[in-house]
């Protein structure tokens, strides 16, 4: 069914691969990328050495992470996605770590993070899906 819009994307690294096979050749038919927990670098290593590929990816992405994530720093992260420019979405969930745990003592469940989590790519994938289907730049 050629007429369907594909999202490619993933869970942490899963969405790495998917990033970097969209860098190298873009994949036929998506038209836009979801990350899980971009695992942007080793744990308690910050840097962007893993995001290279990404300024080579012209579909939008969204970038879903926890504001506890060890394997995405946001002193790194959201420098990158202000550079990758309209391309990138950055959502962040306030306390949750890369498997988009919360502690207890936040007062939210990891269901209810994770109910968030799909309420803003349900959204996301509503607003690429209704985009004209062309490279974002």
């Amino acid at each position: 069914m050629p007429e369907l819009p594909l999202i490619g994307g993933g869970k942490s690294f899963g969405g790495r691969m998917t990033s970097q096979t969209q860098a190298k050749a873009p994949l036929q038919g998506v038209c836009g990328l979801a990350f899980l927990g971009f695992p942007l670098h080793p744990a308690g290593q910050p840097s962007q050495n893993r995001a290279e590929h990404l300024y080579q990816v012209q579909i939008p992405m969204l970038f879903l992470q926890g504001t506890r994530d060890t394997l995405a720093s946001l002193d790194q992260l959201e420098p990158l996605c202000k550079k990758l420019g309209r391309r990138a979405t950055l959502k962040l969930f306030s306390d949750a770590d890369h498997s988009f745990h919360v502690p207890a003592r936040t007062g939210r469940t990891d269901t209810q993070v994770l109910g968030d989590v799909l309420d803003t790519l349900a959204a996301w994938l509503d607003s690429v899906i209704a985009r004209p289907r062309k490279a974002v730049l």
